[in-house]
């Protein structure tokens, strides 16, 4: 196996001026998927269904239009141009809201993961889905994920998995690559709280 951040697209190389490069943007949230796979827990299947979804969505919207939608802010811009005020037709954004709300949980969990090394797994997952997707989800799926955060791995055991290296577990966060990683997904979800909410209002 090789280490996880070899095989994906970092979102730290994403282009983020004029705007979020769409295409590099949508790899490297496919890469982010992948995670939840290193984490080897079936409960999460969920979560990575969601991601997907919503990666596929703004996709198809980008193949529609793919000259007005390079950045995701300018897919957004034109997507609700054409629009109108017809809520129903604005999905891309949809999806982008709903994405970027699960990259912020991940991103949330793995900050708790890197900035308190005495921290389990599940506890900064838990702590993260609090923050963020809790609040939007309703008794059946919190109860999901409830079960899919108390079967997270021993840390020391994700970090082995993470870079396919069993010297990791004694010190499973302090890798420059989750790092830059992990920095950049922060970077890109703040980018895309600070241009999106106009044109999700009433989602």
């Amino acid at each position: 196996m090789a280490p996880f951040f070899d095989g994906i697209k970092s979102f730290a190389d994403v282009p983020t001026e004029p705007g979020i490069d769409t295409l590099q943007f949508l790899e490297a949230a496919e890469g982010l998927v992948k995670l939840f796979d290193v984490l080897g827990n079936s409960a999460f299947k969920v979560v990575q269904s969601d991601l997907t979804g919503n990666i596929e969505k703004i996709r198809t919207r980008y193949n529609a239009a793919p000259e007005q939608s390079k950045t995701l802010e300018s897919l957004i811009e034109f997507e609700a141009k054409e629009a109108g005020g017809d809520k129903k037709k604005r999905k891309a954004a949809e999806a982008l809201l709903w994405l970027t709300r699960g990259l912020s949980f991940t991103a949330q969990a793995l900050r708790r993961h890197v900035d308190n090394p005495s921290e389990e797994l599940n506890v900064s997952f838990s702590k993260a889905y609090d923050a963020t997707l809790s609040k939007q989800h309703g008794f059946v799926v919190r109860g999901i994920f409830s079960v899919a955060m108390k079967a997270c791995p021993y840390r020391r055991d994700f970090a082995v998995k993470l870079y396919d290296d069993k010297s990791a577990a004694d010190n499973s966060a302090a890798r420059p690559e989750l790092e830059k990683w992990l920095s950049g997904l922060e970077r890109d979800v703040a980018q895309i709280d600070k241009f999106l909410p106009p044109y999700v209002k009433g989602f």
